[in-house]
């Protein structure tokens, strides 16, 4: 008779939070694993056991095994890629990935599955998760209104704003877009947070202030 329970290999292995090819798991496997329902896919080639909750920091570890290592400590993760890791998007097809313009990105090569964009931070812009520098939820929010497309960034912005726990509140986003210098993009930005505004009823009286 079959037993019901996985072989000890497997059930070690559900201990687990994050997989990814491996000398325990090949690529291959962890496909079959997936297809069987043993593993969840999570992003590129990371997958989790079903049922747990994904975090930030399991998105920005998943994230981070996609950015070579020469790189990993020159580039933030920032835009729609910070969104997602932030739990406020759908998962990015390319990380979007910054460069500050101490680094220039002619001293960071292209990576595959990557979109480098070269830019300003502050030391308040950001934080580290999971072992990925990542835009902070704030500079993300402003980011997202001024480079996204509406149609994306507006549900983007629309959750940033719900989670109590990320602290970005529209009038302190809109204050942001309003004093960034000399940015092609702002009075779409702008546009963009006034159609949040208008939709305030939707979010808890806290997130509108």
């Amino acid at each position: 008779m079959a037993s019901a329970f996985p072989p000890p290999q497997q059930q070690d292995f559900l201990a687990q939070e994050l997989y990814e090819p491996s000398p325990l798991f090949t690529w291959a496997e962890l496909q079959s694993m997936a297809g069987d329902g043993v593993l969840t896919p999570l992003y590129e080639k990371s997958f989790t056991p079903p049922g747990l909750a994904v975090t930030p920091r399991l998105r920005a570890r998943a994230a981070a095994s996609v950015v070579p290592d020469r790189i990993r400590r020159k580039v933030i993760a920032g835009r729609m890629t910070a969104a997602w890791i932030y739990g406020c998007a759908d998962a990015p097809e390319r990380l979007s990935l910054l460069v500050d313009a101490k680094h220039r990105i002619s001293s960071v090569r292209s990576a595959r599955g990557c979109i480098l964009h070269e830019v300003r931070l502050g030391q308040l812009d950001v934080v580290s998760i999971g072992g990925l520098l990542v835009t902070s939820p704030l500079r993300t929010a402003v980011d997202v209104a001024m480079h996204v497309e509406a149609d994306r960034a507006v549900p983007a912005l629309r959750m940033l704003l719900s989670q109590d726990e990320l602290g970005v509140r529209l009038r302190l986003l809109t204050l942001a877009v309003q004093a960034s210098p000399r940015v092609p993009h702002k009075k779409a930005a702008l546009r963009k947070l006034a159609a949040l505004s208008l939709q305030s009823e939707a979010f808890p009286p806290e997130a509108a202030a």
